[in-house]
């Protein structure tokens, strides 16, 4: 089949979506059309393979990906073909044509890639997509997209990605005790009214309670012209008071565990809540 006859077979609309979202890399470039041939013999995914099925690798082309690519084209039989224009994909990309259909491209492919694979095949519409691990046991290298040409026939990419970087911990306020749960001020909305008197105090009101005034980094709170002592230090960032769940008893409150976290209950009114680990 002539790569112009199976562009615009393609159910590109849903694979064009699927690339989108899935691309990490520089912008899409496409490969020029040739002549296809088959795979020759695959090496292991976790080794980077030399040129393979007739076309030269470009020198863009990663090796996680080309080692990804060689993997699936010795499983479905397939082809390489010049990427179209219109994918969403980078200059590593690597366009595959299997003449089996997509419903048996799928298990194969992810047989063949077995450890490696990150979960199983997301569909959305005709197009599906597979993560595809850098190594055994390592961080996320490659994924395939998948989409039917026709009732025997696919189009599979092979293309590079990168991991989500890691969301940065916030650094911890000092005298916060690590591994102990703390709640922001704002977490209690609807059981403690906090007021911020400035300068690191902040007023703790409960219903049918008296006030508490506690003091960042002090563990000794003020009530009703009393000092109260709390098991830990409240601390502050600067704008938020970071309080200890410990310390909500000196409130009058009660806190239980539930499902998503904590729930808290002071007098009639309670509040589901996550603490903060630091």
């Amino acid at each position: 089949m002539r790569l112009s006859t199976l562009t615009s077979r393609l159910a590109l609309g849903t694979l064009l979506c699927a690339s989108a979202g899935l691309a990490q890399t520089a912008p899409a470039s496409s490969a020029p059309a040739t002549t296809a041939a088959p795979a020759t013999t695959a090496a292991p995914a976790q080794t980077a393979p030399a040129a393979r099925a007739g076309t030269p690798a470009s020198g863009a082309t990663s090796r996680v990906a080309s080692a990804v690519a060689v993997t699936v084209s010795k499983a479905v039989s397939g082809q390489i073909v010049g990427c179209p224009a219109g994918l969403k994909v980078s200059a590593q990309a690597v366009c595959l044509y299997s003449k089996q259909a997509a419903a048996a491209v799928r298990p194969a492919v992810r047989g063949a890639l077995g450890s490696l694979v990150l979960g199983d095949w997301k569909t959305s519409g005709q197009a599906s997509s597979l993560l595809v691990r850098a190594g055994a046991g390592g961080p996320l290298g490659a994924y395939v997209l998948l989409s039917p040409v026709a009732a025997q026939e696919t189009l599979l990419v092979v293309d590079a990605a990168s991991a989500p970087a890691a969301s940065a911990k916030p650094a911890a306020p000092a005298g916060v005790v690590k591994g102990q749960p703390y709640l922001l001020g704002r977490d209690l909305t609807g059981v403690v009214n906090v007021v911020s008197l400035g300068g690191g105090k902040f007023r703790l009101n409960v219903a049918g309670e008296t006030a508490l005034t506690v003091t960042a980094g002090q563990k000794t709170a003020v009530r009703a012209g009393g000092n109260v002592e709390l098991p830990l230090t409240p601390v502050t960032d600067g704008k938020n008071l970071i309080f200890p769940v410990a310390g909500l008893r000196a409130l009058g409150c009660t806190v239980s565990d539930n499902a998503g976290g904590l729930t808290i209950a002071c007098g009639p009114d309670s509040v589901g809540v996550k603490p903060i680990l630091f």
